[in-house]
């Protein structure tokens, strides 16, 4: 698995050569692509880490202030995400150079009276490519709805702000089709890749197979009840000596009486080799106040109460514990720490600072340290903390 920076950088340096350089194999077009005389090939899939950044940033996160940003766009409306999901995966490249796609398009932060935030049906977590498909419902999505709700414009001649000749290729189950109908109603293929090419075209069209998180554990769900334990006891409780006191911590302050306008919960499982490891109570409580976010009990929940909706990240938590948190130790355990995020089926593997992850409402973050893990836990919020 590769975790640093520079494995990303040979990664896609050798996605790239291996798309100019026509070798590998795969089921070929049967049509021409704009300025070449043969139709591209598809290569040899090269298997990759979910949640690994292919291609160079281009723009920015999200979407546009005209795109999706809470109200219906194409027939699709923001709410909580659904509990099942399944992808399509979008390359664009402009001149053979492949550009990220953009992380968090599709996705609206909380506010103070939606402090769940919302997501669209379709949307990205990250800069893999991979657009998410809400597939509780059975519907089918365009490539035309992806766009609009990024809020870039798609033609045969600007790809989100990239201008030039446009091809399209689809591979959906191996076999590779170009694509010459209306772009806006391409159907996106389920688990299938479209890739855009602006510009000059491709030689030989790159395709992925994924090393995808862990499956979840259906059979036996976790009850999230406030006032229990779950794992086994490794930490004294509340903060150390060198974590919140009293005194503002990252920004985060420690009050009395203070408004709990915005209130949600968070969840976090610490997992050594195997084995559970229960998170303190009374983190960031120390006796004369509490702080914006803290434990009560050693269930994993994070508290989040506040007069006003911020961002809250795990690392200023740690910090409130006072405990480290890196990519080798996670309050003391040292190990390789993979993370798994899950946003109520929207499962993926984070491959950034695990400090910079947003604490939002009902997020599960699973740290995983040493051996593997083979299934990921399911909560249940049978009794909503308060």
């Amino acid at each position: 698995m590769w975790n640093s920076i520079g494995a990303r950088v040979m990664v896609v340096s050798a996605f790239l050569a291996l798309a100019g350089c026509g070798g590998g194999g795969g089921g070929g077009s049967n049509s021409s692509s704009s300025g070449s005389t043969s139709s591209p090939q598809l290569a040899a899939a090269t298997k990759v880490d979910d949640g690994t950044t292919l291609g160079d940033t281009n723009w920015p996160a999200g979407s546009t202030a005209t795109g999706g940003t809470g109200q219906p766009v194409s027939g699709l409306n923001c709410g909580p995400r659904g509990n099942a999901y399944t992808y399509s995966h979008l390359s664009i490249y402009m001149n053979g150079r492949l550009l990220a796609l953009p992380e968090n398009i599709g996705t609206v932060e909380p506010t103070m009276a939606v402090q769940t935030g919302c997501a669209y049906p379709l949307h990205t977590d990250d800069q893999t490519g991979k657009i998410r498909m809400d597939s509780s419902s059975g519907a089918s999505f365009t490539l035309g709805q992806f766009f609009a709700i990024w809020g870039q414009p798609l033609s045969t001649s600007n790809v989100a702000g990239l201008t030039g000749p446009v091809t399209v290729y689809v591979n959906d189950g191996g076999t590779l089709t170009k694509y010459t109908g209306d772009l806006a109603s391409l159907p996106l293929p389920v688990h299938g890749e479209v890739t855009i090419m602006v510009g000059t075209p491709l030689a030989q069209i790159p395709t992925y197979t994924w090393n995808d998180p862990p499956p979840f554990n259906q059979q036996q769900p976790i009850a999230l009840t406030f006032g229990g334990t779950i794992g086994a006891p490794n930490w004294a409780s509340g903060s150390t000596p060198t974590g919140g006191t009293g005194g503002p911590v990252d920004g985060i302050v420690c009050g009395v009486g203070m408004s709990e306008a915005y209130h949600v919960h968070a969840h976090v499982a610490i997992v050594r080799d195997g084995q559970g490891l229960a998170l303190p109570a009374q983190i960031g409580i120390p006796s004369a106040c509490n702080y914006e976010m803290h434990t009560h009990d050693s269930t994993g929940i994070i508290h989040i109460e506040t007069p006003s909706v911020k961002a809250f990240t795990l690392g200023q938590f740690f910090d409130i514990w006072g405990e480290p948190l890196t990519t080798t130790n996670v309050a003391g355990v040292m190990g390789n720490v993979i993370v798994y995020i899950n946003d109520n089926g929207d499962v993926r593997r984070y491959q950034g600072d695990p400090r910079n992850i947003e604490l939002l409402s009902h997020r599960d973050i699973t740290l995983q340290i040493g051996q593997p893990i083979s299934t990921l836990p399911t909560y249940t919020w049978t009794d909503e903390p308060q």
